[in-house]
């Protein structure tokens, strides 16, 4: 018995028409799903079950009609497809940061251009939108479900008590968290253990034999952000180590800021942490500003490992991951979303690697002994 989605199959002995316009006798861009659907021998509903990767039909008839208009060049009219609430091959960012801010900064950059590459080979674009706050971000996903303008989403920047994942899975909406802690959510996740990093920061900077650290870390709110001032808080007890954390929003000036205010408190910090690299670099001016020799009379080590902690000099010691991966990392896993509809899940991605530069070095008293 055939499947209910076929219908009785054509003579296969009269094979398909040398070319689309004898099926229908118009040009190829005349072609309709209807045409489709009778040389592969099967129903409408089933070749939009096959181009939207849905389920309901078996791998062989998906394969035969994708064959099918394989071989006549034809794809679904995007207006029709979208008006049925068919794939629009777009994935959907939106970002609440200043936009001054993501200008500068690398992590973002690496981030999508592996998202877009990944997606790129799918045929499937990124629209990228950057707005004021999670409220106005919130807005935007409610328009886009009510809209079908895309077929998926990839979240930033996961917060505390944060609302958005929740809203996303009642809106039915397929989406990948780029963070998160590694525990159940709403929606599948790829996160990095930053507490870990962190450790790994502190364990080596306490080996060079620093005691008295400051921390320039970025928005609070921001979960990855509370698993690095975890560490730190476990470290005053573990390593005997007295760190100070200064807040900011990543921006240069704030980072900026965040160093002169470490650097002019008594007694001095012997080393600076920094969450981003833009800040690092700004850090490191600052105190080449103020006349502090690094790494003689502080060191400083950064996160998120880019040319700007390469250039500089002293080079910073920065973590190190390969961002654009991450990205990769990310649109797969988004794709499995898109086509399967599974269950949620977190999939770690690599800790990042501490690389060792000439911006850090024991401190001072300890050469001196």
């Amino acid at each position: 018995m055939p499947q209910n989605d076929e219908v009785p199959p054509q003579d296969s002995a009269a094979g398909p028409p040398e070319s689309s316009e004898s099926v229908t006798g118009a040009s190829p861009g005349r072609l309709r799903s209807t045409d489709i659907a009778r040389l592969a021998g099967v129903s409408v509903s089933a070749v939009s079950l096959a181009f939207n990767a849905r389920p309901g039909i078996s791998d062989a008839t998906r394969k035969r009609i994708l064959d099918v208009a394989e071989e006549l060049n034809w794809r679904p009219h995007r207006a029709a497809r979208a008006l049925k609430g068919a794939s629009n091959d777009v994935v959907g960012i939106v970002i609440a940061r200043p936009a001054r801010t993501l200008g500068v900064e690398p992590f973002f950059a690496h981030v999508l251009s592996g998202l877009q590459s990944r997606l790129s080979n799918e045929g499937i674009a990124t629209q990228i939108l950057i707005v004021e706050d999670s409220q106005a971000e919130v807005a935007v996903y409610r328009r886009w479900a009510a809209e079908n303008r895309v077929d998926g989403l990839v979240l930033f920047d996961l917060a505390v008590d944060d609302v958005r994942p929740q809203v996303i899975a009642d809106l039915r909406l397929p989406a990948v968290i780029l963070g998160g802690h590694g525990g159940p959510l709403p929606l599948s996740s790829v996160w990095v253990d930053d507490h870990a990093a962190m450790t790994r920061i502190l364990g080596y900077l306490a080996a060079l034999g620093h005691r008295s650290i400051g921390h320039v870390s970025g928005v609070p709110a921001y979960q990855h952000t509370r698993r690095r001032l975890q560490a730190i808080a476990d470290a005053h007890a573990s390593l005997d180590l007295d760190i100070v954390s200064v807040a900011t929003d990543y921006s240069d000036t704030q980072g900026a800021s965040a160093t002169r205010q470490l650097l002019e408190t008594s007694p001095r910090c012997t080393a600076i942490i920094y969450d981003s690299d833009v800040m690092a670099a700004a850090g490191l001016g600052v105190a080449t500003e103020m006349g502090v020799r690094i790494p003689g009379e502080v060191s400083i080590v950064s996160f998120d490992d880019s040319i700007l902690t390469q250039l500089p000099h002293p080079p910073i010691t920065a973590l190190t991951r390969d961002t654009y991966a991450l990205g990769t990392l990310t649109a797969t896993e988004l794709l499995h979303v898109m086509a399967e509809r599974p269950e949620p899940r977190a999939v770690q991605a690599p800790t990042p690697e501490l690389v060792l530069r000439g911006s850090t070095a024991p401190p001072a008293e300890r050469r001196v002994t």
